[in-house]
């Protein structure tokens, strides 16, 4: 396991399965958090993209081990309204802070920051490309719903061609021999470089279009909005923003064990009535990233080994 004191939070790709794993124990033990663990530690979060649960998550975990939080929510207000180079934001972040969180919309932004800092960097989303800490809490409510990852069978579904959530999770799981199902349609399946990535590491995994295909046989069904906002092309779009509605009559013949997991924000891809569901665990999977976010501030930091 490599330490993790003044340790960048780029991509999953980064992490060993021992490191994951050592994450993921921690978060436990982060549940009930140390109150001054973060005193006089200060995070900087720069969000350049609108975000409400990875913002708000890290800013709690913060405050919850005793930190503060300065940032930007709000590009406008912000330096980058008048050109200001992101090399140049983040050594001014740098300067006033501990830690930074960065959420960008340009894919390599994150990376681009760590160089700039001296201190570590944590990856909140980049375009889309990778959102580590995501993966991190996502991992982390498997384990939790399920007892282990190991050998489970996952499925993912909706917008796999820009969701950096599924991407981050395709490459972790591929650590886990977890039997992987793609489900989406043919303009937004899993890239192709994600899919060769598996095929080097072993991992099996097919493609469908229809849920109806998998549902019998996953343990987490992995639900993704179709995200309006990466699309170039607005006809496009249209064509597809319906393409799955996840409603009750889908959960006829599923896994006692079943879980739903969504990143959110959902538009109507999951109906409210599933929310009654037992198999609906999305707020919760939500409430998990205070805990492992905590542990990642707090490993970094080296308030925590």
């Amino acid at each position: 396991m490599t330490g993790f004191k003044g340790r960048d939070v780029i991509s999953i790709k980064d992490f060993s399965k021992e490191d994951i794993l050592h994450i993921l124990e921690t978060s436990k033990k982060m549940e009930s958090p140390t109150p001054t663990l973060l005193a006089g530690k200060i995070m900087a979060t720069l969000f350049f993209e609108p975000s409400t649960r990875t913002r708000l998550s890290f800013e709690s975990a913060m405050e919850s081990l005793g930190g503060s939080v300065i940032g930007v929510a709000d590009p406008a207000t912000s330096s980058a309204k008048k050109g200001e180079l992101l090399w140049d934001t983040i050594k001014m972040a740098d300067a006033y802070s501990d830690v930074i969180v960065l959420r960008h919309p340009v894919e390599g932004s994150a990376r681009l920051a760590a160089k700039s800092a001296s201190g570590p960097v944590i990856n909140g989303g980049d375009g889309a490309n990778q959102h580590p800490t995501q993966t991190l809490l996502d991992l982390y409510t498997i384990m939790k719903t399920q007892g282990k990852i190991e050998g489970l069978s996952i499925a993912m579904v909706g917008d796999l061609k820009y969701g950096r959530t599924v991407h981050s999770l395709a490459s972790a799981l591929a650590l886990f021999g977890c039997k992987l199902y793609f489900i989406a349609p043919e303009s937004l399946k899993m890239p192709n470089y994600i899919l060769s990535e598996l095929k080097e590491k072993g991992v099996a995994y097919s493609e469908h279009e229809k849920i109806e295909e998998v549902i019998d046989k996953v343990d987490i069904l992995y639900s993704t909005r179709i995200q309006q906002e990466r699309f170039p092309d607005k006809e496009e779009y249209e064509k597809v923003k319906n393409v799955y509605i996840i409603t009750p009559a889908l959960f006829k013949n599923v896994r006692k064990n079943l879980k739903i997991m969504h990143p959110l924000p959902r538009v109507n891809e999951i109906t409210p009535e599933v929310d009654e569901l037992p198999y609906a665990h999305y707020f919760k999977q939500a409430a998990n990233g205070v805990p492992v976010r905590r542990a990642i501030i707090a490993l970094v930091l080296g308030k925590v080994e």
